[in-house]
């Protein structure tokens, strides 16, 4: 599956964490995020992660329009719901457009657990699934 990371800046920290934290379930999937929080997630976690550009500079754009053609599974959005973003409304086209595709969405730590527990339980279940030959 391939899964979209995304933090604003006081938050990248936590995220880096969150992802080290879950190392097993994020190495068995592709990873794509936003140019600082790719770069701190490649720092902390060693993982690969496709970066794209920055969040300001169109980068959750680009994250949404992923999401609108079906290349991407799941977003982890670390938001910082106490200082105010310039970018905010592109946060706010990439959250209305993960709704209107149902794409699972997490934006803050309890919500990407969940997000962690379901793309375990996916992982086992593919695992599981005899592939056909």
């Amino acid at each position: 599956m391939r899964i979209a990371l995304i933090a604003h800046d006081n938050k990248k920290l936590d995220m880096a964490m969150f992802v080290r934290d879950h190392i097993d379930i994020f190495r068995q999937h592709e990873l794509v995020a936003t140019s600082g929080t790719g770069k701190i997630l490649q720092e902390k976690t060693g993982l690969t992660v496709e970066r794209i550009t920055h969040g300001p500079d169109g980068g959750d754009l680009i994250i949404g329009a992923r999401v609108a053609m079906g290349q991407i599974d799941a977003v982890i959005f670390f938001r910082d719901p106490l200082t105010a973003q310039p970018h905010e409304p592109d946060v706010s086209a990439l959250l209305r457009v993960c709704d209107v595709h149902n794409v699972p969405l997490a934006t803050n730590l309890g919500t990407a657990e969940a997000i962690v527990d379901w793309l375990t339980d996916m992982t086992n279940k593919a695992k599981s699934t005899p592939q056909s030959q």
